[in-house]
Order: structure tokens, then sequence, then C-alpha cells
């Protein structure tokens, strides 16, 4: 909100847009260095001048026109500083609206977001966090821009890893144990298939030819292939409800089974189908990639193809102005084939497919393998959480009202902030005390800070004084104070960042930001003084409930929630 200030006043001084003006402009890494910086040295090739000439010009010109704002130079920046009440009330009434933070930037464009895609079966493990919730936060944050979204868990329903769990089922399991326990036992098997395969490879050609028949509509194999989805979709529920998590389509790849041979058809008649040893690929030299396989040997399908058929499908069915896949690092190389595949086919709208990839997540250095049986469930990685933040909780409040509640929230919430907190393409080591600390860059820290402004809001009567008094920026003349507003002016910025890079960490990092400048100004003086007049403690108080609505929205954007008392 400040860069879109200087933009507008900047703008006719430097004979631009105001559009192209904001593109230019800096927020100085030091409070000394300005409140809003313009380097001038892409100016000097046109103006044929050095850039400190240029603004120095430029400085004496504002300097002359205008007394709430001071201008300095620094070698070929432009430093502006903002000066007088008045900006400071502007800028705390707007961060004080209900809708602050939201826009709409991103209206009118439909985006699919492909997110979660657990595979069926198999257990929910911490594993499946990083996708579930890096998707959610990117979905709230493109709603929040103005797009429109639909949200996709493309379910691992279908594919070779169902004919090795059917091939186990027959060899080594029971309908009783799997009626008993559905995840646990699908679990044992397919781990049991694997170390079998080790000692007898036929079975892995007994499993594809059991996925074979299951794609030709074989009955027993679909009746038990349906049995494992609908046990699987129970569980799954039951975690995206504890995670607050929802989805507008649970189309998983088996869905897009029958729209194959579309593609398929359609690629013959590109051609551009080659045999290679059985298989069916597409060569891909032109863009430096590998082939892509499209069916295999068998003539059953992989799911390149099927990608293929759902990116078609989402474009000219769901019409996806943007089509984006929340899916792990390790299949950068297949979305690179898949979109190549597209482009190759004609469907200039691939340009608008894009894959999020994210780094590995880890307990203790150690990565989960559900081949080998190494899953951490999810659960119980969440239970512990809220049991430390129950603990955390009744040391420090006892008489707490709601405490499980709050506790579920607070150590729900320290999982997702833990995870969100970083860029996603790097790896994530769990460390869950860490996590749920009411210190440091936590989410419990954010939570907590949000409900100790609720507490003093409520101590300090702000609803009361805010019915008949108005802001009197004066009041706010302390440097924390302005440092603090700083940072709320920069909030919807962040929000578009973070969309633009598909990254949620540029708000959690911004919201740690925030709840440090607000805690220097909380302590840098007595807010509810006896010694000071109602106008000082409403400014204050302003200024702090400005903060938690932030806050509040701000963690709403990453998926948590946040608790009136902690």
């Amino acid at each position: 909100m400040l860069l879109q200030q200087a933009a507008v006043i900047l703008a006719p001084y430097l004979d631009l847009p105001s559009e192209e003006a904001l593109a230019k402009l800096e927020v100085p890494p030091e409070s000394h260095m300005g409140d809003v910086s313009l380097p001038c040295f892409s100016f000097a090739k046109t103006l044929k001048q050095a850039p400190g000439a240029i603004a120095a010009k430029i400085a004496e010109r504002i300097n002359a026109d205008r007394d709430d704002l001071r201008v300095e130079v620094a070698g070929g920046y432009l430093n502006l500083f903002f000066q007088g009440a008045s900006w400071k009330e502007q800028l705390l009434k707007r961060a004080l609206d209900e809708n602050y933070g939201r826009s709409d930037w991103g209206a009118g464009r439909r985006v699919v977001i492909d997110m979660s895609s657990p595979n069926i079966a198999k257990p929910f493990g911490i594993g499946h966090l990083r996708s579930t919730m890096i998707g959610n936060s990117l979905s709230r944050l493109y709603r929040a821009t103005g797009h429109e979204v639909v949200t996709v868990n493309h379910i691992g329903d279908w594919g070779t890893q169902f004919g090795k769990l059917i091939v186990a089922y027959r060899k080594w399991g029971n309908k009783q144990a799997l009626d008993q326990a559905p995840i646990q036992e699908s679990l044992r098997l397919y781990v049991e298939f694997h170390k079998q395969a080790e000692l007898l490879p036929a079975l892995e050609d007994e499993a594809r030819e059991a996925f074979a028949k299951l794609e030709r509509g074989d009955a027993a194999m679909r009746e038990l292939w349906q049995y494992f989805v609908d046990e699987s979709l129970k569980e799954f529920h039951r975690v995206y409800e504890r995670l607050g998590v929802t989805f507008d389509s649970y189309a998983g790849e088996s869905f897009y089974n029958d729209k194959i041979a579309p593609v398929v058809r359609n690629l013959e008649e590109l051609r551009m189908l080659e045999e290679d040893a059985g298989a069916q690929i597409v060569r891909l030299e032109e863009e430096a990639l590998p082939p892509c396989l499209i069916l295999k040997k068998d003539g059953s399908s992989i799911y390149a193809v099927r990608d293929l058929a759902t990116a078609i499908y989402r474009k000219e069915e769901l019409f996806a102005d943007e089509i984006l896949y929340v899916v792990g690092a390790e299949q950068s190389l297949h979305f690179q084939q898949v979109f190549a595949v597209l482009r190759k086919m004609g469907h200039e709208w691939a340009a608008h497919c894009r894959h999020v990839p994210f780094g590995l997540i880890t307990i203790g250095g150690k990565k989960m393998s559900t081949r080998k049986g190494k899953v951490v469930m999810l659960d119980e990685v969440l239970d512990e959480a809220v049991e430390r933040a129950l603990q955390i909780i009744e040391g420090k409040n006892p008489a707490l009202a709601n405490k499980e509640a709050v506790a579920e929230a607070v150590g729900v919430g320290a999982i997702i902030f833990g995870d969100l907190k970083h860029h996603r393409q790097l790896s994530v080591d769990f460390n869950l005390e860490d996590a749920v600390s009411f210190e440091g860059e936590t989410g419990p820290y954010l939570q907590y800070t949000n409900a100790r402004i609720l507490t003093l809001l409520r101590k300090g009567n702000y609803v009361e004084l805010r019915s008949r008094l108005a802001v009197d920026g004066r009041h706010l003349s302390s440097e924390a104070a302005w440092a603090c507003i700083k940072t709320l002016s920069r909030y919807e910025a962040a929000i578009q960042d973070a969309v633009r890079t598909a990254e949620p960490y540029v708000v959690a990092k911004y919201l740690l930001a925030l709840a440090k400048d607000f805690n220097r100004f909380y302590n840098s003086g007595k807010i509810l003084s006896e010694a000071a007049d109602e106008a000082d403690i409403f400014a204050k108080l302003s200024l702090s409930s400005a903060v938690a609505s932030v806050l509040r929205s701000g963690l709403a954007l990453l998926g948590m929630h946040t608790p009136a008392e902690m």
C-alpha cells in the first residue's frame, strides 16, 4: 500500500504510468535508508545522465513541492521518507478494513489446483502433508486475489500398484483382517509383495497382468479394487476434516480411464506415436527430453497418458485458464514431458500448466517409504503435537476454557506452519518440539500474539472507544509504531507475491515480520497507561487491532485457526 502511494507520487516526476513506476520501487532493508526506495540506474541510458544526478534532480523537485515527504539521495538511489500524521491515519484506516488484503487482481481467471493426491489403500502419512497444505494454502491465496479456484484431489486409484495389491491379497490376505483394519492390512500386503518380489521377480509380471485385467473391466478385479477405494476414502475424509481441507473434486486417475483412448488416437493421427521395444512412446528430442512412455508393451496405460487426458479434460470441461500440479520435485521430469507432449499436440494452453514442486519431508533426517513399511502416520504426528500444546497450555493457563479445542488448533496449526514457513522446494526435517514452541518462528508464536492482542483490546474497552473516537496519527509518533504500520501496508503485496511465485512461504514470513514488529511496538511503551488520554490509548489499540486482524487473516490463508484465548 505504501509502495502504491509512492508510485502515484513519483509517476509524474518520472513521466511514467504509476504501474510502471511501482514495478521499479523497492523496500529498503534498513529504516534509515527510507520507507521506499527508487533505484535510478535503469534511467541512465535513456536520459544520458549518471543515476546519482537523475536522483538528485527528482529529489530537488519533490522536496520543493511537498511537505509530507522528504526525499534523500544515496548514490543512484532516491530514498523517500513519509512524514506527518496523515499517512499513518490513512494506512491504518485501510488496514482496519475487514476485507484488507483481498483484491480482484485475478478476477475472471479460473485456476484448477491438483493437490494432495494420496494413493488408495495406503496410509495417510506425514509425507502427504506438503502437497495437501501447500495446495490448500494456494487455493486460499488465489481466492483472496479474485481467482475462481477448483481444487482437485487426483486420488491415486489406478495403476500397477493395484495389480500388486490384488496379487498380494490373493496370496497372503484374508477378508476378516482386511475388514477389521483395511488400511493397515493393505499396507502389510503391499510391503509383503515387495519383499517377496525381491526373491521371486515373476510376481511383478503377475501384478502387471492383474492390472491389465482390471483395466479391461474384469468383474472380480473391479469388485476388489472398489473395496480398496471406498475404505481408503473414508480414512482420507477423516484426516482432511481434521486439517480443515476440502476439495471440489475427488476425480482420481480411474475417472480418466475412458478418456485415454481418444488421446492415444489423437497421438496416432498426429503421427507422434512410435513403437519402442513393444511399447508406444512420443519422442521429445527437440525439447532435449527423453521419450515419453505412453503405453506399455502389454497395451496398458501409464500415468503419463493419464495425465495428458487429465489436462485436456481440465481445460476443455473445467474451463481452466491455469492448471497447477502441487506434486513433489521428484516428478519434475515427468511434468516436463507431459507439458512438452501437450505442446507438440498443438495445445498452446499448455503454457499455462504449471508444476509446483516441493522438497521431501523427513523425520529425524529419514525419508519414509511405503514399500518398506516405513510410514510415519500423520495422525500420530498431529496427536503428539496437540498433546505437547496441551501440556504447555496447562502449565501457562490451567484455567483456560476449552483447553482441548485450543490445543487442537495450536497443535495442528504448529505442524501446518512448520511446513509452510519454508520455501516449498527445500526439504523439511520435522522437529516436533521446535514446531510447537510458543517462541521463535512458529505457528503458536503467531497464534499467541493474536490472542494477547485480543486480551489487550478487551482490557482497553476498544469496541466502546471505537464507537466515539477517530484515530489521530500524532499518537503513533514512535519509530516502533511507524515500522509496524509500514509492515501492515505490505500485506496485500505479500499475498500477490505468494500467488505469483506459488509460495505460501511469502505470507508465513510476512506474518512473522509483522508479529515481531508488533512486539517491538508493544514493548516500546505501555499502551494502557493511566497517565495517557483516551485518544492516545485508542490510537495504539487501533494499531494493535489491525495487527491482530491481519494475523488472523494471514493464518487463515495458510489454513490455520486462531484461538481468541490461549
